[in-house]
């Protein structure tokens, strides 16, 4: 009888969890490892900038599965370890030690890092990254410690960050080189209703601001403005951890490529989560989206393509978020390289409404605020690629799925 095929996947967050699930549920009996580099179960990212950061939820909430799933479901854990080497040739992956570990097929899960800043004092002992569940709980200490935070960057994170700091009472002051928080996301007419809301909650801004130094009272701009805190936080993107393919001779652009099977250039070796930049069959291009969307659903195509079996991931690149009273819901691309037209239905004052992007009279995105239960209608339109009347689309009172 031939020995059990052994799979193994490197990385400990949500989509490295979810592919052990998938395997199993796919019915594959062989040996699964899981391979992470941090001590603790694999864990969902999103609370760590919003409840867990603000002491709404707790440890156990964040985690996939608890260590018995693992026991029960024949996974070897292998936490605390670090892979620094694949050999696609020999098929082994080699630990930090020497061990070397052989596979069939091979999942990349690993995820991405925070983009570090190249300025004097960016590593110094008052600036926190966010990006694992220690980071988290050493900022959430430093919000409760401090009096004033400056946070580098008016992206998602540092908006969440910010209203979590403002939660904790501490004055803020988000430094942003454009001259809007999510200015290249949104555009200017939707940026502006987060610029007000912070703007509500106390949050100051620095506009078309370039960082010079870090120092221990705070951040120095290069025109010389000086902005104390007692504390910063910098969050100024991601970059997919691509060192291990990179290394190992497959195909990276933006992420690990991948097909819409999510298999890379390896036949053998497959990428899933914010690491993967994968072809999508609706968009025609490869897109790669740092959020829990990603990490959680595309394990299930990695899954059926590492047994053999067809399958595509097709989902709209999806994400949310929360700060202060505002929920939002963002599904869809805007193409690179487009300058989209946007349409507002409701009313952007009382930051009650959807947004769409339209590019040729075609809906290629939608973000609703504080309006529930659209995104089947939105992910309708945007699938559709049919023109739409801009103001049936603006009219509150006709229902989106006429449209389509």
């Amino acid at each position: 009888m031939p020995e059990p095929a052994t799979f193994v996947i490197v990385g400990g967050g949500l989509a490295a969890a979810k592919a052990c699930e998938a395997l199993r549920d796919e019915g594959f009996d062989g040996r699964i490892v899981l391979i992470g580099r941090e001590e603790h179960l694999p864990y969902e990212r999103p609370p760590l900038s919003k409840g867990y950061l603000q002491g709404d939820s707790g440890r156990d909430e964040m985690v996939v599965h608890d260590r018995d799933w693992y026991d029960r479901n024949a996974v070897e854990l292998r936490l605390g370890a670090e892979v620094t080497a694949i050999d696609p040739g020999g098929r082994t992956v080699t630990l930090a030690g020497g061990e070397r570990i052989g596979y069939d097929k091979l999942l990349l899960a690993t995820g991405a890092r925070p983009r570090r800043l190249a300025v004097p004092g960016a590593d110094g002992p008052t600036v926190r990254y966010l990006r694992t569940v220690d980071d988290s709980e050493r900022l959430r200490d430093t919000l409760a410690a401090a009096a004033r935070i400056a946070i580098i960057g008016g992206g998602w994170i540092g908006l969440e960050v910010a209203a979590a700091a403002r939660a904790a009472g501490a004055e803020v002051t988000v430094i942003e080189s454009e001259s809007a928080p999510l200015l290249r996301v949104l555009g200017p007419r939707i940026a502006d209703v987060f610029t007000k809301l912070h703007r509500e909650h106390g949050v100051e801004f620095a506009f078309g601001a370039r960082v010079a130094e870090i120092t221990a009272a705070g951040v120095l701009l290069a025109d010389g403005t000086r902005v104390d805190a007692d504390a910063v936080v910098v969050g100024v993107g991601a970059v997919p951890d691509t060192g291990l393919a990179e290394a190992a001779g497959l195909a990276v652009g933006d992420g690990i490529e991948v097909g819409a099977d999510l298999r890379t250039s390896d036949p053998d070796i497959f990428a899933a989560g914010d690491v993967a930049g994968a072809y999508h069959p609706l968009l025609e291009r490869r897109v790669r989206v740092e959020h829990w969307a990603n990490a959680l659903n595309q394990p299930a195509v990695a899954a059926r393509g590492m047994l053999g079996r067809p399958g595509g991931y097709e989902n709209l690149p999806y994400f949310y978020t929360d700060q202060y009273d505002l929920g939002m819901e963002y599904v869809g691309h805007i193409p690179p390289g487009e300058d989209p037209d946007v349409v507002v239905r409701g009313d952007l004052d009382a930051r009650e409404f959807i947004a769409f992007w339209l590019v040729a009279d075609r809906v290629v995105a939608a973000m609703n605020v504080n309006v529930w239960d659209v995104t089947d209608d939105t992910q309708a339109l945007i699938r559709s690629a049919s023109p739409v009347d801009r103001d049936r689309l603006a009219d509150p009172g006709t229902p989106l799925d006429r449209l389509v």
